[in-house]
């Protein structure tokens, strides 16, 4: 028999185009070797030119998957994406206090494409429910904005934001610099734990091609986490990986395509051809 590989639920919503939410965490997994299960949060008509609408799942229909796969299954890590309202937040916020693994909270507010996919009534429930039971949170400089009221303009604001973002009780708080002009020619991300400080740095690609990073990247560190990886290397392996990702997004519609998933795996065919 094949050894079993380390398990990891997302929790999250559904992105029709394929290229982010459920989707794309399911696929970041499957590339990365552990075993991705899902809980649906909601429900999006998406593709690559926006979100054109979106229906929550009740509070009931959530629990009832998060109960059927953690009382059965068991989970060594788990990502949380799209969340929708507050009544959804609190709900996923109770249900992460009954399982012993590692949280990686992705604080969604929006798509790519400028689309709300957080209600403002939600963010009270994200800084008081959610973000206290985060091992890592993910916020991207917009949802930094959104949560805290910092804004980020040079990486001396990436620190601010982090320690805006660690003040709700996150252990960690993972800033992302991808759309920082600042940093120029580099895509700059920042860890800490209010002691510890971690720099990541890479090559910033001219490629707009970039729908799904966010939860690709977090979905990348909770896989890490299930591996056994201290927060900073998984953090590291996970930046590589998604650096990856982006510089082989592709196009798809007529709007902004996806990164790709298994950029690792079509490197390794032409490599062996």
């Amino acid at each position: 028999m094949s050894t079993r590989p380390p398990l990891v639920l997302t929790v999250a919503g559904s992105d029709s185009g394929g290229g982010a939410g459920i989707q794309a965490d399911l696929k970041t997994m499957l590339a990365l070797g552990v075993h991705g299960m899902s809980v649906i949060t909601a429900v999006t008509a998406q593709n690559s030119r926006g979100v054109q609408g979106a229906w929550e799942l009740p509070e009931e229909a959530v629990r009832a998957q998060f109960r059927a796969v953690a009382d059965d299954i068991g989970v060594q890590a788990v990502k949380t994406g799209m969340l929708a309202s507050a009544a959804l937040v609190e709900t996923v916020a109770e249900l992460l206090s009954t399982v012993a693994a590692p949280v990686v909270v992705d604080p969604v507010g929006v798509s790519k494409h400028g689309d709300p996919l957080l209600a403002a009534s939600a963010l009270g429930s994200v800084r008081t429910k959610l973000l206290p039971a985060a091992t890592v949170a993910t916020p991207n400089l917009d949802e930094v904005a959104q949560l805290t009221g910092v804004v980020v303009e040079d990486e001396d604001g990436m620190r601010r934001a982090a320690d805006a973002i660690l003040a709700y009780g996150p252990r960690w708080a993972l800033i992302k610099g991808g759309h920082l002009d600042a940093s120029g020619e580099e895509a700059v991300d920042f860890l800490t734990d209010g002691t510890e400080e971690h720099w990541f740095r890479a090559p910033r690609h001219d490629n707009r091609h970039t729908h799904g990073t966010g939860c690709t990247l977090a979905s990348a560190v909770a896989s890490g986490l299930a591996k056994g990886l201290a927060v900073p290397e998984a953090v590291r392996e996970a930046k590589a990986y998604v650096t990856g990702a982006i510089a082989a997004g592709f196009a798809l519609g007529s709007g902004i395509g996806p990164v790709d998933h298994a950029w690792r795996t079509r490197q390794g065919r032409q490599a062996r051809n």
